[in-house]
């Protein structure tokens, strides 16, 4: 198994889960887990309040039986990086991810974020705050820099390693960018020289394709995988297994796939309750449903049919019952193609 060392843990293969606010809670990364994710990553949680001890912040930060578990860190403040940090660390995280990379308005709105890369003394003074604070590992996250004309990802990685970080996460854009365009792999390799700690390589990777040559552009020691597992979250461990053997990896069916969506979707009303859960649940059904139209499952008139059975109903029960029936349909059209039971 290809493993990478952080600090004094290390990972169990080298494709991650990112961090993903709203998407990698406690039920999402469960399953990444358990199907073979090397590092799973909780949502983003704000450092202050965190500290604050906030109960949805702490719902953020639970670790359940997950091992490795990092949990990412936002801030601007060194105090309140700090005190999160200790907090964080009596939750019973492996490892502490700082977050400078976030492009999100609300959160460079307010000095957080990849709005650090502007200012790399003041994104230092977290960094070293954060370690002062922490007996586990500190990483970080970012982007290239803020736009084209500042590219400074080299410059803030070499001097995370010099105050202590273990290891650096890329995502292949500029803040600028947002999601536009195509992730810039080959820019990762600057980042990789410029640094002896483990960097990791972030940005669309959708396939085991696009991994392969993330990792051989990049010149990466490993692989973070965000928006590519939405409606998948087995799809980390999967990744992982095609990387170490090929074609020997098994593959994961729409039938088992489905199966796996209504064990998540049980997890998330047990963790919620089906009110919250109900709701927060349909974004990740509709991806679902995208994935299998992808797959070529359900054509665009059923993908309709199915997103409406799936993402109008109030009751969890009867969303249940409606994701039992495209099992069903899902495990026909299996038998169809390969002439064997799903």
């Amino acid at each position: 198994m290809m493993t990478i060392q952080i600090g004094h843990i290390k990972t169990r293969n080298k494709v991650f889960l990112a961090p993903m606010s709203g998407i990698t809670d406690l039920p999402f990364r469960q399953l990444a887990h358990s199907h073979g994710a090397g590092l799973v990553v909780s949502e983003m949680i704000a450092s202050k309040e965190l500290a604050r001890t906030r109960k949805d912040m702490l719902q953020r930060a639970q670790k359940d039986d997950i091992s490795p578990f990092v949990i990412q860190l936002a801030g601007r403040e060194a105090k309140w990086m700090a005190e999160g940090a200790r907090v964080a660390q009596g939750l019973g995280c492996d490892a502490i991810d700082i977050n400078m990379g976030c492009p999100a308005r609300q959160v460079t709105g307010s000095l957080s974020g990849s709005a650090l890369m502007r200012d790399l003394d003041h994104a230092l003074t977290l960094i070293e705050a954060t370690v002062e604070a922490s007996s586990v590992p500190v990483t970080v996250k970012m982007r290239l820099g803020w736009d084209d004309n500042t590219i400074n990802a080299p410059e803030l990685a070499a001097r995370a390693e010099n105050a202590g970080v273990a290891m650096i996460t890329v995502h292949g854009r500029t803040r600028c960018q947002f999601y536009k365009g195509r992730a810039d792999w080959s820019a990762i390799a600057a980042v990789k020289k410029s640094v002896s700690i483990p960097v990791i390589a972030n940005g669309d990777g959708n396939s085991i394709a696009d991994i392969r040559q993330m990792l051989k552009l990049s010149g990466a020691d490993g692989i973070m995988i965000g928006r590519g597992s939405y409606g998948r979250p087995w799809v980390i461990g999967q990744m992982a297994a095609q990387l170490e053997h090929g074609d020997k990896a098994n593959p994961v069916s729409p039938h088992q796939q489905i199966l796996l969506a209504i064990e998540h979707y049980e997890m998330m009303m047990s963790f919620y309750g089906a009110e919250i859960g109900v709701r927060n649940a349909r974004k990740h059904l509709g991806w679902l449903i995208e994935r299998l139209g992808e797959q070529q499952i359900l054509n665009l008139e059923q993908m309709s049919h199915w997103r409406a059975e799936l993402m109008k109903q109030s009751s969890a029960s009867m969303v249940l019952d409606r994701l039992n029936n495209l099992a069903s349909y899902a495990g026909q059209q299996d038998f169809q193609q390969t002439g064997c039971a799903a």
